[in-house]
């Protein structure tokens, strides 16, 4: 009997235990976490700073005058009346722009400000003819010792600064590369010194310096590349060609001590290579899978 009742008492905790677990609620199923993957977006504001340098050009022609009556002087053969002459130098500025980003294609609009170091020289005369010099020493009455170089003119070119702005075009090697084209406006200021040089007369070495600027719109296109560095910040390396057109200078002179007169024309273009560095303002965009 005692076997019995201890068999039954087993058997009723069994069931007990079984019931109660029956009755307990089953463990909640749990979603494995939303993974989230961020996407290099390329639309917005952005501001940067760039450097590099510049291999300019300025071809120059120069005309002579009479002072006193206003005549064109023909100088004769042997004098230099052009030249094309080197304005090289550093560059350094900022840019801003926006960006607008569709699939693999970037489009947006910049533009910039730069200082520029571009600097050139020229040397240009009006070779004297017959004894007393022609019309390129007017009213000499005789050649003085060291008069062989006639009236001569000696240019100084400096573009002081310049910027730009302009549509841009690309398309993404990767989502974190682009390459572009751009082009579109550009304009900036160029600074002409004319010294020049002659004789009086009376066969006295007379000389004087003057100077005027002009700021110029023009003309500019290039290729870039751009890549991401993080969200916000991106690197580039640009080249741009640049055309500011024609331009006059002058007219340097050395009245009253002699009436003989130039007026200068140049033509500047301009091959541009910069490396810039970008920030653009917003956070980053996700995607979720």
């Amino acid at each position: 009997m005692k076997r019995i009742v201890i068999g039954m008492a087993a058997a009723m905790s069994l069931f007990a235990t079984a019931a109660l677990a029956a009755d307990l609620a089953a463990r909640p199923y749990v979603k494995a976490p939303v993974m989230v993957d961020p996407v290099w977006s390329w639309t917005g504001f952005y501001v940067g700073a760039n450097g590099g340098y510049s291999w300019g050009r300025s071809r120059t022609d120069v005309s002579y005058f009479n002072s006193a009556t206003g005549a064109a002087i023909a100088p004769p053969a042997g004098s230099i009346t052009n030249a094309s002459f080197d304005m090289n130098g550093g560059i350094a500025g900022g840019q801003a722009g926006y960006n607008w980003q569709s699939a693999n294609w970037v489009y947006g609009i910049e533009g910039d400000l730069q200082w520029s170091g571009e600097k050139g020289r020229a040397g240009f005369n009006c070779a004297p003819t017959g004894p007393a010099g022609g019309a390129c020493l007017p009213g000499l009455t005789f050649l003085p010792a060291g008069a062989a170089a006639g009236t001569s003119l000696t240019i100084d070119q400096h573009l002081q600064w310049f910027g730009t702005v302009r549509g841009r075009v690309g398309i993404l090697a990767t989502p974190k590369v682009l390459f572009y084209g751009t082009g579109g406006l550009a304009f900036g200021e160029i600074k002409t010194t004319g010294t020049m040089s002659g004789f009086t007369p009376a066969g006295v070495a007379v000389g004087s310096v003057g100077s005027n600027s002009t700021t110029r719109a023009g003309w500019t296109a290039g290729v870039g590349v751009e890549g991401k560095i993080t969200q916000n910040w991106s690197a580039k390396l640009e080249y741009l060609y640049m055309d500011l057109g024609r331009f006059g200078s002058g007219p340097f002179t050395l009245a009253p001590l002699s009436t003989i007169s130039a007026n200068v024309s140049s033509r500047f273009t301009d091959h541009i290579l910069r490396a810039g560095i970008n920030y653009q303002f917003g956070g980053p965009v996700v995607a979720r899978y």
